[in-house]
């Protein structure tokens, strides 16, 4: 059994986090959907790759074969899900009932519209907009727990933490946690390998410390929060996710948003997730080129990879900001930042890509990862794409 992980049209939607991966790589809960597909399909199904953007295929690559599973990439697994599919025969298809694809089996992708279609009225959590990533991560999280830790026992912790809930802490090898307050009632805790909970960190489930990660000292973080691997936070957090290799080291509130990778928040900055009057907010949405409403009454930050801001830069309620953007200056910028920006409220010009590179590089070194020319081609392109959003 082989199966595929393909973006769909509605990957416009998730920019500017989907022009650097695709959509099976983003963070969601603890694990990638990618991780989670692999951790739920039978021990006998074989991942072939990823099916998304051309300029994207080169480091995430799919091999194509006869008779495979191919799975939108924007879909997280469940038990029932992963059944439901696995049992399709050759050509057949699947859909739920608002008439979007699940998955199919065929030998190309075009198949998809010659198969014998199925629908199902199962229940999952379905990726469709970039503020998804935080307004489902609890959801995803607990699924993400049980998962993780069925059948297995947690590290122990020393005795000068505070613990409320301790059943729901899961602690892996390696992991330090010294003089912390867990409250693990309304939520599950996990605390991955090699990571560290430094002494006076707060934390309120649901939440998750992914590999090597830190909470600096005093770190106040309120659930449903994920820091992805070889990340590092400190200040206030409430419902964010990083993805991963990102900080937001300093003091400073960061509510409902989603950081990329190589992400760096600049000591005391904030951003509003709550408008003054309460309006549900708007967010800028590529596909339409336009702000459009979220239905969210409570929305923060969008930022893309390898973008970062100085100290004290305030970010207003529903901002996106792109790839490789580099903010700074007082008041507050822009809601909608293009990808290889360069300043803040006073004005923007173009951040060159060979300065660009520079910094992705050093930042990348520092993390001993190499910055690859198939990354460097990668952000040319997004360069290029990203153009239109500069000139306007």
């Amino acid at each position: 059994m082989r199966y595929l992980l393909f973006d769909d049209q509605n990957r416009t939607n998730l920019l500017p986090l989907a022009y650097t991966r695709p959509v099976a790589e983003f963070r969601v809960g603890i694990l990638t959907i990618k991780e989670k597909w692999a951790k739920r399909m039978p021990s006998n199904a074989t991942f072939s790759g990823f099916v998304t953007e051309e300029y994207l295929q080169a480091k995430f690559p799919a091999s194509i074969q006869e008779d495979q599973i191919w799975i939108n990439a924007s879909i997280c697994p469940n038990a029932s899900l992963v059944k439901k599919i696995t049992s399709l025969n050759c050509n057949e298809s699947l859909y739920d009932h608002s008439n979007n694809l699940i998955a199919f089996r065929a030998d190309t992708f075009d198949s998809s519209a010659d198969c014998k279609k199925i629908t199902t009225d199962i229940s999952f959590t379905h990726i469709l907009n970039v503020w998804d990533i935080f307004s489902k991560n609890g959801e995803e999280l607990k699924a993400d727990f049980d998962l993780l830790t069925k059948d297995r026992t947690s590290k122990e912790m020393n005795a000068t933490n505070t613990l409320l809930g301790k059943e729901n802490i899961f602690v892996e090898e390696g992991a330090q946690v010294s003089c912390a307050i867990i409250n693990a009632e309304s939520g599950p805790v996990y605390i991955g390998k090699n990571s560290v909970v430094m002494e006076g960190s707060i934390i309120k489930g649901p939440f998750a410390l992914c590999e090597s990660s830190h909470t600096k000292l005093g770190a106040k973080i309120y659930g449903p929060t994920t820091v992805g691997p070889h990340s590092k936070v400190g200040g206030e957090l409430n419902n964010v996710v990083l993805f991963g290799y990102s900080n937001k080291g300093h003091d400073g509130f960061l509510g409902n948003s989603v950081l990329g990778e190589w992400c760096n928040i600049g000591a005391d900055s904030n951003n509003s997730n709550l408008k003054n009057n309460y309006a549900e907010v708007k967010l800028w949405k590529y596909e339409l080129n336009r702000f459009s409403p979220t239905g969210l009454q409570f929305c923060g930050l969008i930022m893309g990879d390898h973008s970062k801001c100085g100290i004290n830069t305030m970010f207003n309620t529903g901002t996106v900001v792109g790839v490789s953007a580099n903010i700074f200056g007082a008041g507050f910028p822009r809601n909608f930042i293009p990808s290889f920006s360069w300043g803040g409220p006073l004005g923007q010009t173009t951040y060159k890509t060979n300065k660009a590179f520079e910094v992705a590089e050093k930042v990348m070194y520092r993390r001993a990862v190499d910055f690859t020319l198939m990354d460097r081609e990668i952000l040319t392109k997004v360069f290029e794409l990203s153009e239109q959003y500069r000139r306007s």
